[in-house]
C-alpha cells in the first residue's frame, strides 16, 4: 500500500487520509444524530469553506478520477502475467 501511496500528489494525499480516517471514526462509534443548532453550525463551516475557495470544480474531480484510473490501469498491469 505503501508503494502506490507515495505516488499519489498532495490532494490525493490528502483524500485517501481523510477516507481512511473516515473508515476508522465510524468504526468507533455508532452514529450519532445532530441537532438543528449542530446541523446548522456544519452547513455554515462548509459554506466558509467554499468561500475561501476550499473546493474542487466537478470537472476538476473528473480529470483527478481519469489520472486516477491510469495509474491503477498501468499499476495493475505490472501484475499481470501472460499465460503461455
Amino acid at each position: 500500500m505503501l508503494q502506490y501511496f507515495i505516488q499519489l500528489n498532495d490532494a490525493e494525499k490528502k483524500s485517501v487520509l481523510q477516507l481512511i480516517k473516515t473508515f476508522l471514526n465510524s468504526t468507533k462509534r455508532p452514529a450519532e444524530y445532530i441537532n438543528i443548532e449542530q446541523y446548522n453550525q456544519e452547513l455554515a463551516e462548509a459554506e466558509a469553506e467554499f468561500q475561501n475557495g476550499e473546493f474542487i470544480t466537478h470537472e476538476e474531480m473528473l480529470n483527478q478520477m481519469k489520472q486516477w484510473q491510469k495509474k491503477n490501469t498501468r499499476l495493475s498491469g505490472r501484475n499481470v502475467r501472460k499465460r503461455k
